[in-house]
């Protein structure tokens, strides 16, 4: 019996992709727009470029490189897509590979798509391919990470 493959390692190795592609790696991570359907534009995800199944199994580099990285691509949806405010959320419990979720949170978000909720979209809720990927984008532009540099993917 063969091993299950992992949605997370075959997006960082191009045998998936999300819209927006592959926005930034280095230091061990890899950031990209949500994988699946998505109801807020600008959610990205901050991956472990090696396969492990949470924040306490991460190497040296990828846990040196992670708060840096995280506040600086929050500040990155705030400034370029006029987020008031970006969740940060690290749960696993779904796919067992590290992934930071990152949600900005608009004005106009529904109360429903705040915090948490922003996990529990409804038929409809998702929006096109061509918004996020245009959000993914504004992000990859706004980066200024010294020594990062923003990759298409």
């Amino acid at each position: 019996m063969s091993e299950p493959t992992c949605a997370a390692c075959d997006l960082l190795a191009g045998r998936r992709t999300v819209p927006g592609g592959l926005v930034w790696r280095g230091g061990g991570l890899a950031l990209h727009a949500l994988d699946g359907p998505c109801p807020i534009p600008g959610w990205l995800v901050l991956t472990a470029e090696r396969h492990c199944r949470a924040l306490y199994d991460l190497d040296a580099e990828s846990t040196a490189a992670l708060g840096q990285v995280a506040q600086e691509v929050m500040r990155a949806q705030r400034a370029a897509l006029g987020a008031e405010h970006v969740y940060a959320f690290a749960i696993g419990d779904v796919l067992h590979h590290f992934h930071l979720h990152l949600v900005p949170r608009y004005v106009g978000t529904p109360q429903r798509l705040r915090g948490r909720g922003a996990f529990d979209l409804a038929p409809g809720d998702a929006r096109p391919a061509l918004e996020l990927a245009a959000a993914a984008e504004l992000v990859a532009e706004a980066l200024g990470l010294p020594g990062l540099t923003p990759r298409r993917g």
